[in-house]
């Protein structure tokens, strides 16, 4: 019985590969991926893995793909490459960034499931090539893996010391918290190659330390500063600068930028997000509404449909509101876990899910925004005590965050402590346009009975 379990994946790729038709559905392709492992698994397999062998994971990089845009057919080109090389290693690391590229516009995570693909096919005929290792730990990254990206940084660091190799090392500590030891990578990765990549990374740490002034200069430095070529990536760091230009009070600069982010590249979801914030923060609900559904239409992720939800009670639309969070609660908790334990603390439902949900991500990324995270679902669960420690350790890395001082205050405020729930509503209040305009109305309410 073990025979015929082993190979059920690989006769699931083989088939698809004989077929010769193109993939269009890669998520889809990766659920058969996963049923599959399940399946394994229930028939009692010795080694229950999605892609049993080198040769599979060569298959499966190569799996026909099909689709008009220009990053669809690079993919195209490179797959026929990889097929007609002797040796297909530069192709299939150039296939793979494509991958990553085509999982970052279409918001399909399964697409860094094909880059992480042509990284095994390589290693496993190169272990020691390091370009397919910077591949592989950047989709690692990409898929939350940190620890695993983590040590794949550092062999990359030691070994070749390439300016990317500490960028990869440097996003993979911040996720974790650890932003000294990511403040040291990035350095060393200006210092190697001072340009857009670098410019984004330390805008960020900035903002994270605070400094949203010296965070909006770097950032409007690297959107500059960004390839034509790569729209997507001046895309982001366009609408890395709206949010910025947004909490520093400037509507009209924050609209600008996501303008500018929309030209590169049209129907940007993170933009049309960004914009919509904007927008709500106005009272500009109905405009609002139809920029989020937009947006929430192409990447129906947690946070698109939370803000979605919000946009349309505040245009009065309670029952399409009701419907949105509805499909909120059906795919949350697979499609972003973090984000999900928050909009179930903040409605106060389903608590042990929250909890267990965001206990489990702790584990593995302790960022600032995962332990403000932690202690707003532990205050939902009526463990004042525990939450204390995650929220001071969140607000210790000095983040000026409207969320984050919201969560303090109340916390504060249930707590007792009226002194320090007064400091930290009132940083909330200062830039309460990056807040939900349910946060706000609480907001405004508990400073008015404080």
């Amino acid at each position: 019985m073990n025979e015929p379990c082993l190979l059920y994946i690989g006769d699931a790729i083989a088939g698809a590969r004989r077929t010769k038709e193109p993939i269009v559905n890669v998520r889809r392709l990766m659920l058969i991926l996963f049923v599959s492992v399940i399946v394994v698994s229930a028939f009692g397999c010795r080694t229950a893995v999605s892609v049993p062998n080198a040769s599979d994971a060569c298959a499966l990089s190569l799996i026909p793909h099909s689709g008009d845009a220009a990053t669809d057919r690079e993919i195209i080109r490179l797959q026929e490459s990889a097929r007609i090389a002797h040796d297909q290693s530069r192709a299939l690391e150039q296939l793979g960034w494509a991958y990553v590229q085509k999982a970052r516009v279409s918001y399909d995570p399964g697409f860094y499931k094909l880059a992480e693909q042509c990284a095994l096919c390589i290693e496993a005929r190169h272990p020691d090539n390091a370009e397919a290792m910077l591949l592989h730990g950047h989709v690692l990254d990409s898929l939350h893996r940190f620890q695993e990206a983590e040590a794949i940084a550092r062999q990359l660091a030691e070994t070749r010391g390439a300016p990317f190799d500490y960028g990869l090392l440097g996003d993979t500590l911040m996720e974790q918290g650890r932003l000294k030891e990511a403040v040291d990578a990035y350095q060393k990765m200006i210092d190697l190659k001072p340009g857009p990549q670098s410019y984004t990374r330390v805008a960020h740490i900035r903002w994270l330390k605070g400094d949203l002034e010296g965070a909006i200069e770097m950032m409007r430095k690297a959107a500059a500063g960004m390839s034509p070529r790569d729209a997507e990536a001046g895309a982001w760091a366009y609408t890395r600068l709206a949010l910025y230009e947004l909490q520093a009070g400037s509507a009209k600069n924050a609209g600008r930028a996501c303008q500018l982010a929309l030209q590169l590249q049209g129907g940007y979801a993170p933009a049309l997000l960004a914009q919509s914030r904007a927008l709500l923060a106005e009272n500009r609900n109905e405009e609002a509404v139809r920029l989020m559904q937009q947006a929430a239409g192409v990447n129906p992720l947690p946070e698109y449909k939370w803000l979605l939800a919000e946009a349309l009670r505040s245009a009065g639309r309670n029952d399409e509101a009701s419907a949105v969070e509805d499909d909120l609660r059906q795919t949350g908790a697979s499609e972003d876990a973090r984000t999900f334990a928050l909009f179930l603390a903040t409605r106060r439902e389903q608590i042990n899910i929250a909890l267990t949900l965001v206990e489990r991500e702790i584990k593995t990324r302790a960022d600032v925004f995962t332990l403000d995270a932690l202690a707003w679902v532990l205050t939902a669960a009526g463990k004042l005590s525990e939450a204390r420690e995650p929220m001071r350790r969140a607000l210790a890395e000095g983040t000026k965050d409207a969320r984050l001082f919201y969560h303090a205050g109340i916390i504060a405020a249930m707590d007792g402590q009226k002194h320090e729930a007064r400091v930290m509503l009132n940083r909330a209040a200062a830039i309460k346009q990056m807040l939900l305009p349910s946060e706000r109305k609480a907001l405004s309410k508990t400073l008015a009975e404080l």
